[in-house]
């Protein structure tokens, strides 16, 4: 995963971690093992990050002008933001570290901020960052999806919308609520995606011209995203067609 550096929103440590060695805790070291050895899953070290500390890196990094000078925040010539990152289909996130010897793996010049990962987590929604990413250069590089991210800014319990291969119950119903104003659908399946998190089949009447399909996909679209039980819990959707 690429890392660039990105002015963001300062994240300065606090009194809370005065005596932090940077070591990882516990916990999470133990739920990314089980992760690792496939003996738990990425609900638990989702739920070890509730309240758990994470480094999050700021890069040094300098700002050009129009006329390709640097320019200086207050003077000075080289300003630091929060790094993010690129995950390898494309979205943006934010990495944190359970301890220095992670980061300095992925980054030996990045600076360690403490911070609670609520704290990281609402900073990433805030930049618009979809994801984040714990430990991009192991031992157990682990992405967080963007439902997981945003429960934990909330400081709430995640809820996958798929587990163990099966889409949750409350995100099926939510689909089929979205869709059912919209005639030309004649039946839409949920199952787990392949590409995506989750896929919905919609066997659409026969007979459409191409012009037609394209706007009945759009009002799926929107229909799907007005629904807040899809938005806030599939990380990712796909659709597949078929005539009836």
């Amino acid at each position: 995963m690429t890392g660039i550096p990105v002015t963001g929103r300062a994240l300065p440590p606090t009194s809370a971690f005065a005596g932090d060695d940077g070591r990882a805790d516990p916990t999470l070291t133990a739920a990314l093992a089980g992760l690792a050895d496939g003996t738990r899953g990425l609900v638990d070290v989702v739920s070890a990050l509730v309240g758990a500390r994470v480094l999050v890196p700021v890069l040094a990094h300098t700002e050009e002008a129009a006329d390709g000078e640097c320019t200086h925040a207050g003077d000075s010539h080289a300003s630091a933001g929060i790094a993010a990152i690129l995950t390898p289909d494309g979205r943006t996130g934010l990495p944190v570290f359970s301890s220095i010897g992670t980061m300095a793996e992925w980054r030996s010049d990045a600076r360690p901020v403490p911070a609670e990962t609520a704290r990281a987590a609402l900073s990433a929604v805030e930049e618009g960052w979809e994801v984040m990413v714990l430990d991009p250069a192991g031992p157990v590089p682990t992405l967080i999806p963007r439902p997981a991210v945003r429960a934990l800014a909330q400081q709430r319990e995640w809820i996958p919308a798929v587990v163990d291969g099966v889409v949750d119950p409350r995100v099926r119903q939510a689909v089929a609520g979205a869709l059912e104003t919209i005639g030309e659908i004649v039946a839409a399946q949920v199952t787990a995606g392949g590409r995506a998190e989750v896929a919905i089949i919609l066997t659409i009447r026969a007979g459409l011209r191409q012009a037609e399909l394209d706007l009945v996909l759009e009002r799926v679209g929107a229909a799907l995203a007005a629904q807040d039980v899809v938005s806030e819990r599939v990380d990712s959707l796909e659709l597949r067609v078929r005539s009836a």
